[in-house]
């Protein structure tokens, strides 16, 4: 998956037509916004067999915008977003897929579910009837600077907790583990992930976020 995040449109447009089908972004584009990647490219995303996500903390005021602008949702923590994305999904004739975040990392400002909490528990039983959820993840925005044994042993704990919701929560689709960044993706897929996010390794250091209407 290529994590745009601030890059513009046209680098976007440049990704999709060296190859790229999975892109990501972290905040709510806006339709005008998304018209011009499409302009960009001279065709939508989605059209070129491209799908965009969201990877970023989702606001519950947020979410019919992401519902309506997004293929998938991949940080899902909250059982209100979810009541959220499942009634404007329903608005727009969406199935939406979803992924839930867990947080495993001792990072204040990191988020997710707590994966022995409540709501954890209370969100893996109410999702079945709402969306199609592929997998569970980690907040994996974490600093590459972490020691390796800790990384690993985040990666490690997400699939351990994969594992132990697939057979309690059979109506849950959960064969895509999302784990690693351009900085540890090569002990992600060494622990068992199945979906990588690259952003620097692909489009560079990132500009600073320009002032948008979110």
């Amino acid at each position: 998956m290529a994590v745009s995040k601030t890059f513009p449109a046209e680098s976007v447009a440049e990704a999709a037509a060296l190859g790229s089908r999975s892109l990501a972004k972290t905040v709510c584009r806006n339709s005008a916004q998304k018209s011009r990647t499409r302009q960009s490219t001279g065709h939508g995303p989605c059209e070129i067999g491209c799908a965009f996500n969201f990877i970023g903390h989702l606001q519950s005021n947020k979410a019919a915008r992401a519902a309506e602008l997004f293929d998938g949702i991949d940080s899902l923590d909250s059982l209100r977003v979810a009541e959220r994305l499942d009634e404007a999904a329903g608005r727009y004739g969406k199935r939406l897929p979803v992924l839930i975040e867990l947080k495993l990392s001792p990072e204040a400002t990191k988020t997710g579910l707590n994966p022995e909490s409540a709501e954890a528990a209370q969100l893996a039983r109410t999702l079945a009837r709402f969306f199609e959820p592929e997998r569970a993840r980690p907040d994996d925005d974490r600093a590459w600077g972490a020691a390796e044994d800790v990384t690993r042993a985040c990666f490690r704990g997400l699939r351990t907790w994969r594992d132990r919701w697939a057979p309690a929560h059979p109506n849950l689709h959960l064969a895509v583990l999302s784990m690693g960044m351009s900085g540890d993706f090569p002990l992600a897929i060494q622990e068992g992930s199945t979906r990588i996010r690259i952003g620097t390794a692909l489009f560079g250091k990132r500009p600073p976020p320009s002032v948008e209407e979110d």
